[in-house]
């Protein structure tokens, strides 16, 4: 890369801190007034940087436009489907991936289990919203006045004794998944059915999608499967660098899972 190339694109992240001057860009990038200046011009000329009444420069808005282009044009199915199957190979369990769109929770890929008793979900089919792990991923990451909002709009059919009975037990539920970083649905939708999920993450740290791990408890008690948390983290912590054109981020210690169980036969 070249030299002035490299200093035009350390301005940045240093704009993204906040508005700055251009003594304090030159101090930065350790040039003169006049070199800072020349590639400060060069990047308010492409729109990537805004020059404001103070004289200060932040961030301009076609950056911003870029990002979201490069958002749109991101195949989340695509580059997560490696990673899903990986996971699906080694666990031997059914791996969704679903987002949100208009309201709902759609299912936009799977990788099926390979045991004798398999999931009937399908492929751009709804999720129970009020149940589903990847559904209270995706809806933790909302504005929480967006959140409460859809919230209180929802209805919460009775599927089993463990479904969500209403939306203050939602919105509880959204506040530990939203801190905790995970989620589960323990038989909410079927008594028979527990399933594991994550967060898949773009570069500005918002959830772009939801993945998950399900198996039957003829396969696998809720407890065998909980068990798999540190592989579901890693494999989503994989997808989300992948998304984010990021190197790979170590997932932190969960208390629970101190040290990572070897699976158990199945």
């Amino acid at each position: 890369m070249s030299q002035s190339v490299d200093r035009a694109l350390s301005i940045l992240p240093l704009l993204a801190e906040g508005p700055a001057g251009l003594e304090q860009v030159a101090n930065r990038l350790e040039v003169h007034k006049s070199t800072a200046l020349r590639l400060l011009r060069t990047l308010h000329e492409h729109g990537l940087v805004y020059r404001q009444q103070d004289q200060r420069y932040r961030l301009g808005t076609r950056l911003f436009a870029l990002a979201q282009q490069a958002m749109e044009a991101l195949d989340i199915r695509g580059i997560a489907h490696p990673h899903l199957a990986a996971l699906n190979e080694r666990t031997g369990h059914t791996v969704h991936l679903a987002v949100y769109e208009q309201g709902e929770v759609v299912y936009i890929d799977k990788v099926d289990s390979r045991y004798p008793v398999r999931m009937y979900s399908r492929i751009g089919r709804p999720v129970a919203i009020t149940v589903a792990a990847v559904a209270k991923l995706l809806l933790a990451d909302l504005p929480e006045p967006e959140r409460r909002a859809l919230a209180e709009s929802l209805e919460y059919p009775r599927y089993t004794a463990r479904s969500t009975p209403d939306a203050a037990a939602f919105l509880a539920e959204l506040a530990r998944v939203r801190e905790q970083g995970w989620a589960t649905d323990l038989g909410g939708h079927e008594e028979s059915i527990n399933c594991l999920g994550a967060p898949l993450r773009g570069p500005d740290g918002r959830v772009y999608a939801a993945m998950s791990v399900s198996a039957p408890n003829v396969v696998v008690t809720a407890e065998e499967l909980l068990r798999l948390r540190p592989q579901v983290l890693r494999t989503a912590a994989a997808i989300s660098a992948e998304l984010s054109g990021a190197a790979p981020v170590s997932v932190p210690n969960d208390p629970a899972t101190a040290h990572e169980h070897k699976e158990r036969p199945v």
